[in-house]
């Protein structure tokens, strides 16, 4: 035993090399990948993944420094024999700066019934700065495409990864199962249009943590199916805060349930915490939902449940939400408001928001006191409470 001790390093050493000797490796410049960021890159990164997933043992694809020019790519995983396989970036991807190139694709980057595929650092600059322009002018432009998408995978890992500027949402993830995102840094500007950060729908068993996220639209989103996600230690601003839904579009709807927000700052955002349904009859739901540790800086509607949402009146006049929520916890919620009304719950008048419970709540108003209004909402409120509660 004494001699193991003794020679720990040089065990460990061993042990490392002998590891990593049987993980093999797929650098994408032998694939004709050029770092100058202006030679499509595309086949080179899809013949990668082509070996890696060929492969008996685990597989690491690199991607070294330099910039890398990527039109589209689509992984797909059901025939992978590797059981993992890693993406480890030191460089850039870019996407087309003509935003017409991909406008009309639905997703840049897709991973599609992976399983233990893990992302380690990098940055994807999905350049959608003149797509934005279109939009903005009132253009006949295209939609635009999602930036990152995995699909119908599990045992996903994104650590260290930089994603900026996409055309459309950043990073989706779509019904997987165990992802895992770590120190993600998400930017694009205020005023992009549907750049949402992270967003996770009929997925379960996901985490969110140590990331900063800065966009034109939702921090974070969360969509119809979404169960056991907790969300720790954000960084978000500018945005549209962190949201549940849009929900209830749909009359058979699945519902969102098992959410954790804690430790997570909000910065000159449009909202903070927000729960956001149409006004539409559905059987969807939310419910058993905690957001704890919140600070918010100069946020317009910290605290708000919108179950009246119906942009221009349209696909939903005079119809109240069929989405039922319940059970939604605010504990520790303090900061600034930039306007007078600082919690807002405006639930539907069909199905009353039930079981909302305040605790220990201090939001100000120009440092005053702000307000609170409710509509068709019933709970509790405990400890200190500023504004005063109004349930």
């Amino acid at each position: 035993m004494s001699f193991l001790v003794e020679n720990l390093p040089l065990f460990f050493t061993i042990f490392f090399l002998f590891f990593n000797s049987s993980i093999a490796t797929y650098n994408i410049k032998n694939y004709g990948a050029k770092s100058n960021g202006k030679s499509d890159s595309s086949k080179a990164f899809v013949s990668a993944w082509a070996e890696a997933c060929a492969s008996t043992s685990p597989a690491t694809i690199y991607v070294p420094e330099g910039s890398y020019l990527l039109k589209s790519a689509y992984f797909h995983g059901e025939t992978c024999k590797s059981k993992a396989i890693t993406l480890r970036i030191d460089g850039t991807i870019l996407a087309p700066s003509d935003y017409s190139v991909i406008g009309n694709e639905e997703n840049w980057i897709k991973f599609e019934k992976v399983t233990r595929v893990s992302i380690y650092g990098g940055t994807l600059d999905g350049q959608g700065a003149s797509l934005w322009a279109c939009k903005t002018s009132g253009k006949n432009c295209p939609q635009g495409t999602m930036g990152l998408t995995f699909s119908n995978s599990s045992n996903i890992v994104i650590s260290g990864l930089t994603s900026r500027n996409s055309q459309m949402f950043h990073i989706l993830v779509d019904s997987c199962q165990n992802v895992k995102l770590w120190g993600v840094k998400v930017s694009a500007p205020g005023n992009s249009p549907n750049t949402d950060g992270i967003h996770v729908q009929y997925s379960s068993t996901v985490t969110i943590m140590n990331s900063r996220i800065g966009t034109g639209d939702d921090c974070i989103s969360i969509g119809p199916g979404t169960s056991n996600l907790w969300i720790e230690n954000i960084a978000c601003g500018p945005g549209h805060g962190i949201s549940i839904g849009s929900l209830g579009w749909e009359v058979e709807e699945a519902g969102v349930e098992n959410v954790t927000v804690k430790t997570v700052t909000f910065t000159g955002t449009q909202n903070g915490l927000r729960v956001k349904t149409w006004a539409r009859s559905s059987n969807g739901f939310v419910r058993n939902i905690l957001f704890q540790h919140i600070v918010m800086a100069n946020v317009q509607n910290p605290i708000i449940i919108d179950q009246n949402y119906c942009p221009n009146n349209k696909n939903c006049p005079h119809q109240g939400s069929g989405v039922k929520i319940s059970d939604i916890r605010y504990r520790d919620i303090r900061g600034t408001s930039a306007t007078k009304v600082a919690v807002k719950f405006d639930c539907s008048k069909k199905y009353p928001c039930s079981g909302i419970s305040l605790e220990d709540v201090n939001l100000s108003y120009k440092d005053q006191p702000a307000e609170a209004s409710c509509a068709n909402a019933g709970g509790r409120a405990s400890g200190f409470q500023k504004p005063t509660s109004c349930l």
